[in-house]
């Protein structure tokens, strides 16, 4: 029985629709069968999604941009604004900047590029000799959305503050007695009797009814006698007299006793009595006094009217009648003239809109600045002084300071216990006094001094300055507390370190032992003054946290004895492991003394430093005066993220001698005090001289030839932390070497056997060698090599060449060869790389540009392996790389080497993105790139190469990975293409071709292949790679609106038909985001107004644009010669038929753009603004097709709530017939008692799964002209409910209907608004003769539908008043107003004005709206 019933009502229900609702479904023969939209349920965020069977709409062939400015030069030349209609010649431009540094004069040694043989090392020097090669686009400040327009002002001009009348009584309600207090006013209030006030009935003693009334001033000095059943004064009141009309008032006593009368202007009167005679008193005198006040405050206002006007006046008062009688043709054209100042001084009707004024930065690109050294945290180190508590004076007629009575040297660097290394180079400091510097006799002057045969670049000048360091800045890249700055001390080589240190532990008798090692320390400068031997450490802190807060509170710890088992950095970073732990460092033994360095921050405009290669700073005082300070290099983490690319010329090799293993060797009688002597050679021939680039320790010269590591007393297996650091030449060959001297040093000063033989310090007890460049490459990190007895010449050709043979000279071996020397090297170089993908790619490019030739098959391998390149190398010599893969792009004969020069290319840029880097790439693609010069019969261009690689890798045979890292990070690839392009047009002259001979066919074929190859990914593949086809989209956008400036805008227009052209109605949300955002880039273009071209295109002879037949709907033709705007205008037409979220994004870009207008300065003038106008008439068309969806009366946003005898109003009222609907059927109302959840299943609009309320909001009345003041009875519950919630709800279906069925949803409040004032903005800046063409041309359906829209924005756009605002925001429900002024402010015009207000409070039963007048 259920299912019978069920059945004969859906087909009840059915028919009801058939023959009523021909909007929701279609007639289908004589059996009237209904046709159901199918659906799906996609995995969509947006929720439900309809595929709706509509054909695309039809695309329209835009102009041949080209022809048509040619073909109409002179129209356009003499159009008055010319401006508007065409591209300015000084568009674009490449310029050469001027690389910023901040060194005196540059990094790279001025021989370098002439000593440079590698290209690698060639490359790298051009890298950072370069200037910026940029292209400006002089416009560019135009090209972004209205919030990033010059001259912009965030904030609208100051509006006047105008009081309303609907906040008169907000005001009152705030505090009525203290507010009339607070203005200096008078109040009152008390009970009285008010007569009734209608004329027509006789006044008795009946008609007084008791009131409670309340006397206030308002906030324009005006009084009104409010009036309530209670004394809550804080309700509404029950009425008001207003006492400005008021002309009097006296007593009378005819109908009541104690009663008195308020005469008003319009002869009308208000009655009152009180309880006494002394309250009539007191209400008549306080009354009075108001009157007086009103009086004399009207007076004075007309004074000084007429004051004001009596300068002007009275010099033209005799003529003034006469000039009008007989000019009234100047006085007419004067007083328009004053029309139009202040209409034109108006403040710009989007400026007051809330979302011109909300702050979005989502659409600003980050600044993109040249690349730029960058440093970690800075610290500046001072060190002040190093005292030991042994001390004496050392002159020998003991005249002069006390001071340590030997030399020590102290030797700063950071470590991080956390990664477990040292993370600086050494900071060498002498603190020791000028007197005790002198007890060392100068080192041999062949080690120290000599031609300057080094690639150093310090000027003679500066040696002196940079003698005797105290300062160094310090930079740490990841600061956190784990860091510590060590100070290693040395003293001059004596003894054993325990023996040497015992006079320092000890605090008893110190004169005569201080006088005792000052003896010994004589001797021992005099013959051992050049070696040093370790003596003791110390360490602290330098971060409070991670973020990078110096620790200045903290000191150096004690001075603790250095252990000679424990020298190794990997010994000094367990002790440090321990240093927080007391109970372990108090194990160690400590010397009396005190190490007094601060630390500081470094202030950005420090002066008077030089960095790690001794180049001075631009902020240097040549001064011998001068307290130089030092950078000291940081050894950065090798790992992407803390590398940056190098901009400057650096190249240091630091030298680390680790261990020498002498117990078993047999070869020499005595090698214990061991002295290891490092030397830089160019030759092994007998002769040579080492290298002058080893930098020297304090005092001594800048560079010298040799270096010495600290001795160890009595150590056969002496372990080293020296480290030494050399400048390295600018090319590196095969003879290249460290050349490892050992030295047996006798300590033993003794006499004996004086007389007998000469006393020898040192004596050579071994010799050893390591090549630098092995493979091509600098050596690094830890190398084992054996020592030899003696050093032939040619000793580097000595080889291995079998069990017991070998090649070369004759070599004694020590220990049978064995390897028992360790040293370490660390290479800081920006010339030379240690990967060897790297290096073996630039090789085999240097042989074939040489001449060799170049083997596809041999170049791809190589191109292949660059994908293993290390990623922090990758980062470091960024712009280096990429140049020498566009070079190869462009000289490439074969397709597979272009296709991986590409692949190789999107590699790095992945990586770079992947490690949060990509701001190098903007950097690289805005300054550093730079095509390669166009020769047409030897190379190709980046540009043109690029992209058809680009196609080959987007095919959908291609590697799926490597396509999508393509479409993820396209804006670099795009970005190229553009300034290729740029490039070659300005240096190959072509930019003052004709714009579609300025690129060649192939190149406009591979752009249009390209565009069409990204669209199945942009559109298809978004749900898998959402990220991917996002960007791919967005940088096509800026591609394409940059291929305006450059190329045939008439092409540039065909690609974005083929773009559209993928898009169809019923598209998922994804899609329409990714089509009005590429509309929105698009039409963000700084000439887009030119692009429209907003001129008369009739036929015949050359028209007026005063003549033009203004389009104010989309034609094809319309949108054909106005090709961009047209399309936009069509694309937001399509989208109001769909879903909320589409319609909100398409509305979004349409107003957006509109701003941009109103707010560029280039359009400024009304003349501009009204041209823009008429490119925007078509919209005026659109609102009417949807005036019914844009007709809401309620702008309340609070839901009403219906009460228990509307369920008559729940009923589903259809339009009746509107040119609108194309089924014209009668108007018959459906069963109130079926559920509105079935019609919406039955309309295909509302989901047959969800319970919820379907949001379908038909129209009530087919006439739209219906009053919007009156409540009217036909807005019933369904209606008000809509206007609530307003669109269709993520889980409710939503159906495009197709070309001749419109939507009846009501748009929301946000949508209405934003439309709107686009219209008013049209409407504000269209000429006169522009509005009154549209209303003669329109029929007079559209001319209602017209003025219906126009009567919506009075009622959306009205003041409701700040309590509306107020319980608005609170949330606490609407209000009910009584019928005042809600639009104009009060007037201050005393005579005559209230008596306007009575009546309109009079007239309020007989109001009229707009459309009855």
């Amino acid at each position: 029985m259920g299912c019978t019933t069920s059945v004969v009502l859906f087909k009840g229900i059915r028919t009801v629709f058939e023959r009523n609702c021909g909007y929701i479904c279609k007639q289908q023969g004589e059996n009237n069968a209904l046709e159901y939209t199918a659906f799906s349920l996609p995995d969509e965020d947006s929720g439900i999604l309809i595929h709706s069977s509509l054909a695309k709409p039809k695309l329209i062939e835009p102009i041949d941009y080209e022809n048509v400015i040619v073909q109409r030069k002179t129209q356009i030349l003499n159009d008055a604004l010319r401006e508007m209609l065409l591209f300015p010649y000084d568009d674009f431009q490449t310029a050469l900047l001027k690389r910023q540094s901040r060194y005196i004069h540059s990094t790279v040694p001025e021989n370098a590029e002439k000593e440079a043989q590698s290209l690698f090392v060639t490359e790298c020097i051009k890298t950072y000799n370069s200037d910026w090669h940029v292209v400006n686009y002089k416009y560019e400040d135009y090209s972004a959305e209205f919030r990033q327009l010059p001259n912009k002002v965030t904030k609208p001009e100051k509006l006047p503050v105008h009081l309303y009348e609907v906040d008169e009584e907000a005001d009152k309600d705030e505090d009525a007695a203290s507010l009339g207090s607070q203005k200096g006013g008078i109040t009152k209030q008390g009970w009285l009797y008010k007569g009734n006030m209608n004329s027509a009935i006789s006044v008795t003693m009946r008609s007084f009814k008791r009131r409670f009334f309340h006397l206030i001033q308002l906030g324009d000095g005006s009084y009104n006698l409010n009036f309530y059943k209670d004394e809550k004064i804080s309700k509404e009141p029950k009425g008001s007299i207003f006492l400005d009309s008021c002309m009097g008032v006296v007593q009378n006593n005819k109908v009541r006793r104690f009663a008195f009368e308020l005469k008003m202007q319009d002869k009308s009167s208000y009655l009152l009595a009180a309880d006494s005679e002394l309250e009539m008193e007191e209400w008549i005198n306080t009354l009075n006094k108001i009157l007086q006040l009103n009086f004399e405050a009207a007076m004075q206002e007309k004074r000084n009217g007429e004051s004001h006007e009596d300068d002007e006046q009275s010099k033209m008062e005799s003529s003034s009648s006469s000039f009008d009688s007989y000019y009234p043709e100047i006085t007419k054209s004067t007083r328009e003239a004053e029309i139009k100042l202040k209409s034109e001084s108006r403040v710009k009707l989007f400026a007051l809109d809330p979302d011109a004024q909300k702050l979005d930065f989502s659409g600003i690109e980050p600044e993109v600045k040249p690349f730029e050294e960058k440093f970690g945290k800075k610290i500046l180190v001072k060190c002040n002084d190093l005292s030991f508590n042994l001390q004496s004076c050392i002159a020998e007629n003991e005249e002069g300071p006390t001071t340590n009575v030997e030399p020590f040297f102290v030797t700063l660097s950071l470590f991080d216990i956390k990664i477990n290394r040292k993370i600086s180079a050494d900071f060498h400091v002498d603190l020791n006094h000028h007197s005790v510097r002198h007890m060392i006799s100068s080192a041999p002057q062949q080690m120290m001094n000599g031609s300057g045969d080094g690639s150093h670049r310090i000027q003679d000048t500066y040696e002196t300055m940079l003698q005797y360091p105290k300062q160094g800045i310090f930079s740490v890249t990841c600061p956190h507390p784990d860091i510590f700055l060590v100070a290693r001390i040395e003293k001059v080589l004596q003894g054993s370190i325990t023996h040497c240190a015992e006079p320092y532990m000890k605090s008893s008798d110190s004169a005569k032992v201080a006088q005792k090692v000052l003896k010994n320390a004589k001797q021992a400068c005099q013959r051992l003054g050049q070696y040093r031997m370790p003596f003791a450490w110390a360490a602290r802190t330098l971060f409070k946290d991670a973020s990078g807060m110096l620790d200045k509170n903290a000191r150096f710890s004690p001075l603790f004895r250095q252990d000679s088992n424990k020298l190794s950095n990997e010994d000094m970073l367990k002790l440090l492991a321990d240093f927080r732990k007391p109970e372990k460092m108090a194990k160690l033994p400590v010397i009396l003394g005190n190490l007094d360095v601060t630390i500081d921050n470094v202030s950005p405009d420090f002066p008077n430093y030089v960095n790690s290669s001794y180049i001075p700073m631009k902020q240097f005082e040549n001064s011998t005066k001068t307290l130089i300070t030092f950078e000291i290099e940081e050894f950065v983490p090798c790992i992407p993220k803390h590398t940056q690319p190098f901009t400057i010329y650096n190249n240091h090799l630091y030298v680390y001698p680790k261990h020498l293993k002498y117990d078993s060797q047999k070869s020499f009688a005595k090698a214990r005090n061991i002295a290891i002597c490092i030397e830089f050679k160019d030759s092994d021939e007998e002769d040579s001289l080492p290298l002058k680039c080893i930098y020297g320790r304090p005092g001594g010269p800048i560079f010298t030839r040799s270096a010495f590591a600290a001795v160890l007393h009595h150590h056969q297996n002496p372990e080293f932390y020296d480290e030494i650091k050399i400048e390295l030449p600018t090319q590196l060959h095969e003879k290249h070497h460290l050349l490892f001297t050992f030295y047996h040093v006798s300590c033993d000063n003794s006499s004996k056997g004086s007389t007998k033989k000469k006393d020898v310090v040192e004596t050579q007890v071994g010799y050893s060698w390591l090549p630098l460049i092995k493979d091509g490459r600098v050596v690094t990190n830890d190398q084992h090599i054996p020592v030899s007895a003696n050093l032939p010449s040619g000793y580097l050709s000595y080889q291995e060449v079998g069990v017991g043979k070998h090649s070369g000279p004759e070599i004694k071996w020590v220990d049978g060869g064995k390897q028992l020397l360790k040293i370490s090297t660390h290479l800081v170089s920006t010339v030379y790389t240690q990967d060897q993908h790297l290096h073996n790619f630039f090789q085999y490019c240097q042989k074939t540009e040489s001449g060799a030739r170049a083997l596809g098959t041999e170049l791809v391998k190589y191109l292949k392996s660059l994908h293993a390149m290390e990623g922090h190398v990758m980062i470091a010599f960024l712009p280096t790389v990429l140049n020498q893969l566009f070079r190869v792009l462009t000289r490439a004969t074969q397709e597979e080497v272009a296709v991986n020069v590409t692949r190789v290319i999107i590699h790095i840029v992945a990586q770079c993105h992947e490690e949060g880097l990509d701001s190098y790439l903007r950097s690289y693609v805005k300054y550093a790139y730079k095509a390669e010069p166009y020769v047409a019969s030897e190379y190709k261009t980046v540009h043109e190469e690029l992209t058809k690689s680009m196609t080959t890798i987007l095919k959908p045979s291609a590697d799926f990975l490597t396509s999508n890292k393509l479409l993820k990070y396209s804006w670099f690839f795009f970005e190229v293409l553009i300034k290729s392009m740029a490039q070659h047009l300005i240096e190959n002259s072509k930019v003052k071709l004709l714009r579609n001979q300025r690129f060649s066919a192939s190149f406009h074929h591979a752009v249009e292949t390209v565009v069409n190859m990204l669209m199945p990914h942009i559109t298809q593949k978004y749900r898998d790679n959402p990220e991917a086809s996002k960007n791919a989209n967005h940088s096509l956008a800026a591609f394409i609106k940059r291929c305006f400036t450059f190329m045939d805008r008439g092409f540039v227009f065909k690609q974005i038909n083929n773009y559209i052209s993928c898009f169809a109605p019923g598209d998922p949300k994804t899609l329409f985001e990714f089509k009005f955002e590429f509309l929105r880039v698009v039409c963000n273009h700084e000439h887009y107004i030119p692009l429209n071209l907003p001129m008369p295109f009739g036929k015949g002879r050359v028209q007026r644009y005063q003549d033009l037949q203004l389009d104010y709907s989309l034609t094809d033709e319309f949108c054909k010669n106005h090709f961009l705007v047209g399309l936009l205008l069509r694309e937001v037409g399509n989208a109001l038929q769909e879903f909320r979220e589409v319609r909100q994004i398409a509305i979004s870009v349409l107003k957006n753009l509109m701003i941009k207008h109103s707010f560029d300065d280039r359009y400024a003038s009304r003349v501009h603004q009204a041209r823009i106008a008429t490119m925007y008439l078509p919209l005026f068309g659109l609102l009417i097709e949807n005036v019914q969806r844009i007709n809401v009366k309620d702008v309340s946003p609070f839901p009403i709530n219906p009460s228990s005898n509307s369920a008559k109003d729940d009923g589903l009222n259809l339009p009746t017939a509107n040119q609108l609907v194309t089924p014209q059927k009668t108007v018959n109302t459906l069963d109130n008692n079926l559920p509105k959840d079935l019609f919406g299943v039955i309309s295909g609009i509302a989901s047959p799964y969800t319970t919820s309320t379907p949001n379908i909001n038909c129209v009530r009345n087919a006439d739209s002209r219906g009053s919007l003041i009156s409540t009217d009875s036909g807005n019933s519950l369904p209606e008000r409910h809509s206007d609530k919630s307003n669109s269709l709800d993520k889980n409710q279906q939503s159906s495009t209907l197709g070309s001749s069925v419109v939507r009846y949803d009501k748009l929301d409040q946000a949508e209405i608004k934003s439309l709107l004032m686009c219209f008013l903005h049209i409407l504000r800046s269209m000429s006169e003769d522009a509005l009154f063409t549209y209303w003669n041309k329109a029929t007079k359906s559209e001319l209602m539908d017209f003025f219906t829209i126009t009567e919506v924005c009075l009622h959306q756009f009205q003041y409701m008043g700040k309590r509306y605002i107020a319980r608005n925001q609170e949330g606490l429900g609407s209000i009910v107003h009584d019928r005042k002024s809600q639009t104009l402010p009060v007037s201050r015009n005393r005579t005559g004005m209230m008596h306007a207000r009575l009546q309109q409070l009079s007239s309020l039963d007989n109001s009229l709206t707009f459309n009855h007048m």
